[in-house]
């Protein structure tokens, strides 16, 4: 999970045990695709499918983790306009900004010592 998030969870159900089991430790770690690759997918999916508590959380991690920068998030959201719909690309527009606004253009968090 630290690769994929940059944070330790420690799974306290049996739920959240398969989860983070199969999610992250086979899924997510498989290496046919990268980490950032994979978020791409995920970003795509979850801004057009109005999951922005997802989107959202994606983002985060992928500036955080110096995946993507804000020049690449604003590019996101004019691609996604045209194929997920303008009033979801504006929400997505509106996360975006608001996360540059809290991280900065180019700040990047060590993965060793994330944001709360």
């Amino acid at each position: 999970m630290r690769q994929v998030y940059g944070w330790d969870f420690a799974p306290r159900t049996a739920f959240e045990r398969q989860t983070v089991d199969h999610l992250f430790g086979e899924i997510w770690a498989d290496g046919k695709l990268s980490v950032r690759d994979r978020r791409l997918i995920l970003i795509g999916l979850t801004a057009g499918s109005g999951q922005e508590d997802v989107t959202a959380l994606q983002l985060d991690a992928a500036m955080r983790l110096g995946e993507l920068d804000a020049d690449d998030l604003r590019d996101i959201v004019v691609f996604l306009a045209h194929y997920a719909g303008w009033s979801r690309a504006a929400k997505l527009n509106t996360e975006v900004e608001n996360l540059i606004a809290r991280l900065g253009e180019t700040e990047r968090t060590d993965p060793e010592h994330p944001l709360p």
